[in-house]
């Protein structure tokens, strides 16, 4: 079963019978169903947690909810009764997003010769969004971040129309602007616009360090190491962003990194421990070999676990082989697990099946294989029960199977 956003003109029954099929899709164990209230409204459950969960019908409620971005059913409901009612200020906005995500120029701009003030309006959803976030592709409605073939030439049209670049919206806690989003979002990335995306919103007046522009309290710089962006953190570093410890050490700048600290090896008071381990981790993500070198050298523990993950597991993720061999030189554990539950061995596999380009910019395709041999030959431990995962995982294909299942048992492994 599949749950997609209703028609703008839906009553508020259509979305109870979306609810209420949702939690019958549950209950029968549906797994598209299961999937959806996972994504939707448990994602801050483990796996295991919401296999023991019970869901009811008040759960199914609040992802409906969250689908559709409002903090409650009541104000879902004051939703739309303003945005079934024909010509309101509600619907013409609404039909402005529309345009926006379908890359509607002309339909865009009838909207707006006929009621300018749309140009600043905001959202009623929870985000409250001006036009110019819906740009960002993230952090609104999930359905709704993806781009138009000319999403530039859309970005153009509203800034030209006086959209206002330094708005700020309240997803992720509030504070973020166009600028943050964008260089946040993996939409512009993937569509390989992220750098005209950001030229654009610079030449229009936005500003690089503007506090909570990634939302979150941070700055975009560093927000873009947090949500794996090395190609936007490059831009921004480039385009004179300011660079605290983690940001220097993100964005591969050693010589920033070196003045956060005093000649006996002690971090200055500009800096703190935290943005140290930080900036490591992301060095170890986004291949700055000589920066990780660095910071060990300085005293920090390369084991160092940092919000549940470690530099060595980054590294497998980023497939940076010279940094995963230095750090196997400074005998980083293999056995370590993530907030994930993953070894080194499961964050290995795990890379193989699912990196993304995205997140290895600049660079282009590595060898993952080359990397699960080497932390075999470092006697990397193979999960006992992996062979019989493999043999049940349906989401990696078949042949990678075989090639894991052979690597596996020439290493040791057995049923």
């Amino acid at each position: 079963m599949k749950f997609g956003p209703l028609p703008l003109q839906a009553g508020l029954e259509q979305y109870q019978q979306q609810a209420d099929e949702l939690y019958e899709a549950c209950t029968a164990g549906d797994k598209n169903a299961l999937r959806f209230i996972k994504n939707n409204y448990f994602w801050r459950l483990t796996d295991d947690e919401f296999r023991n969960r019970v869901i009811t019908k008040e759960d199914t409620m609040a992802a409906i909810t969250n689908l559709y971005a409002f903090d409650s059913w009541s104000d879902l409901a004051d939703w739309v009764t303003d945005v079934t009612q024909p010509g309101s200020p509600t619907a013409r906005f609404e039909a402005a997003v529309e345009a926006i995500v379908a890359g509607d120029i002309p339909a865009l701009q009838t909207l707006l010769q006929e009621t300018p003030s749309l140009i600043s309006a905001r959202s009623m959803r929870s985000h409250h969004s001006t036009l110019l976030h819906y740009t960002g592709t993230n952090g609104v409605e999930g359905y709704r971040q993806k781009y138009p073939a000319n999403a530039i030439e859309v970005l153009k049209f509203l800034v030209a129309a006086g959209a206002e670049v330094e708005a700020k919206a309240d997803m992720y806690g509030g504070g973020s602007t166009t600028l943050g989003l964008v260089a946040t979002s993996i939409h512009p990335a993937k569509a390989g616009i992220m750098a005209t995306m950001l030229q654009l919103l610079l030449d229009a007046g936005a500003v690089i360090d503007q506090p909570s522009a990634a939302g979150n309290g941070q700055y975009a710089i560093n927000g873009c190491l947090h949500n794996g962006r090395p190609e936007a953190a490059d831009f921004l570093m480039r385009h004179g962003a300011l660079l605290d410890l983690e940001g220097a050490a993100g964005t591969g700048r050693l010589d920033v990194v070196k003045q956060f600290f005093e000649a006996n090896g002690s971090l200055k008071a500009s800096a703190t421990q935290k943005q140290m381990e930080l900036g490591f981790v992301w060095a170890c993500e986004y291949g700055h070999t000589a920066v990780v070198d660095f910071l060990i050298s300085q005293g920090l523990d390369p084991n160092v676990e940092v919000d549940g993950m470690y530099g060595l597991h980054w590294a497998l993720v980023g497939g940076h082989i010279n940094i995963i061999k230095l750090l196997l030189s400074h005998h980083v554990s293999l056995e370590a697990r993530n907030s994930y539950g993953g070894n080194a061995i499961g964050c290995a596999v795990w890379a193989l099946c699912n990196s993304d380009g995205v997140y290895r910019w600049p660079e282009g395709e590595v060898d993952y294989w080359e990397m699960l041999e080497t932390l075999l030959e470092a006697d990397a431990p193979i999960e006992e029960g992996m062979l019989g995962w493999l043999a049940q995982e349906s989401d990696i294909p078949p042949l990678t199977k075989e090639r894991l299942d052979s690597l596996f048992r020439r290493y040791g492994a057995s049923t």
